[in-house]
């Protein structure tokens, strides 16, 4: 079993929901970025996903579009995030799911991409912008080299197109639980327990819900009804208000952390 079927497998015996955490790789550098990540980790994350930076991030909204740059800005490289990686592998055996954008994949050969992402470590493939009908390569690279993929659902996906969703995803299918960006806010959406299950009509893998969850009561109450939960925003957010603090960083993370996380327990 690999290591998301086992988060999924040991979450459900616990009788709960995963949490999957969202940090940028390289935000606000290396250094500081590592620790982010041990402190999420630490806190009790059960998965990490790992936003690959891009310049232009069409899925993300203002506070992860300044990470990216941040990361970039500080000297981020395919390289350097797979370096990232490896260093984060000497601790941990979580589950890292990159959170990428196909150029990304694309411009550096898609087969030596998949290949050097899971030597590093990663275990998982999120594309944003990759519709299943266009992702052959992915898929196959993916499948050769043992990387889990996962692919979005939208409220606006129509049924005729979560069966292909769905039979395109190893890892997990990952709901998208609002139009537009990610970014905090005020609830959660509406209908996600209808919207969970009628996902899972099309799939055994587990469902996780993300975009727009920042507080311990929306995790809870999006962890009753989905198989895991992702938080990024508010967890970027602490690096922001840190950025003159980067020594105190992992503490104030780890303690926000283990707040969104207790709301899955």
């Amino acid at each position: 079993m690999d290591r998301i079927a086992q988060v999924f497998a040991r979450a459900t015996g616990e009788k709960r929901a995963a949490f999957v955490a969202y940090l940028c790789a390289g935000d606000p550098d290396f250094d500081a970025s590592l620790a982010a990540c041990r402190a999420v980790i630490d806190a009790g994350a059960d998965i990490l996903e790992l936003g690959v930076p891009f310049s232009d991030p069409l899925a993300d909204g203002l506070t992860n579009q300044l990470a990216a740059q941040r990361a970039l800005d500080s000297g981020m490289t395919a390289a350097r995030v797979f370096d990232l990686v490896r260093q984060i592998r000497e601790k941990s055996q979580v589950p890292i799911v990159f959170y990428t954008y196909y150029n990304l994949v694309f411009s550096n050969g898609v087969d030596q991409y998949v290949r050097e992402a899971k030597a590093a470590g990663v275990d998982g493939l999120l594309t944003l912008d990759l519709p299943p009908e266009e992702a052959g390569e992915v898929l196959a690279a993916c499948k050769k080299h043992g990387v889990k993929t996962v692919f979005i659902v939208a409220p606006t996906t129509p049924a005729e197109r979560l069966a292909r969703i769905c039979a395109a995803a190893t890892g997990f299918v990952y709901y998208v639980s609002r139009e537009g960006v990610t970014g905090v806010r005020g609830k959660v959406a509406a209908n996600i327990p209808e919207t969970v299950a009628r996902i899972s009509q099309y799939t055994d893998l587990p469902v996780v819900v993300g975009f727009g969850i920042s507080t311990p009561e929306q995790v809870k109450e999006v962890a009753r009804s989905a198989d895991g939960v992702v938080v990024g925003s508010a967890l970027v957010n602490v690096i922001k208000e840190n950025l003159d603090n980067r020594a105190g960083l992992p503490a104030r993370l780890r303690i926000t952390a283990a707040g969104l996380v207790a709301g899955v327990h």
